[in-house]
């Protein structure tokens, strides 16, 4: 799920202006390479919307489903806010509308609980029940 944190004020190339929401994809715990302690963050991402600003504002909040995935892109350059270095990134974060399952776990799982055989009756192995 994402959830809808934000929205700004863009323009076309021609002028004309139009609001993209801000989307968060929940929170995740990232390990620091610098002092190997954790900490708190979450993947953003903007998608355009026909939205007008009060319509932007009621949305605010509003949870959907997918998630916020890394996506490839070509290098450009970014700065850094608070340090102010700048940065070549070769990434951009996405809303993905799918909450597809993507990791080798987790599809091992769902053909696990595909198969109703797998599991027990009562503590009990179901072909033990035949008579």
């Amino acid at each position: 799920m994402v959830r809808i944190i934000d929205y700004k004020q863009r323009q076309t190339e021609n002028g004309r202006a139009f609001f993209v929401l801000e989307l968060s994809g929940g929170i995740e715990m990232v390990k620091s390479t610098t002092t190997n302690q954790f900490y708190a963050t979450s993947k953003k991402a903007f998608i355009s919307s026909t939205f007008d600003e009060q319509t932007c504002k009621a949305l605010i909040g509003t949870e959907m489903p997918g998630r916020v995935v890394k996506q490839e892109c070509e290098a450009y350059e970014y700065v850094v806010k608070d340090t102010g270095e700048l940065v070549t990134l070769t990434h951009r974060f996405v809303y993905n509308p799918e909450e597809s399952i993507s990791t080798k776990e987790d599809k091992a799982i769902q053909r696990l609980l595909a198969d109703e055989k797998t599991f027990s009756m009562n503590g009990h192995h179901k072909e033990e029940f035949a008579i």
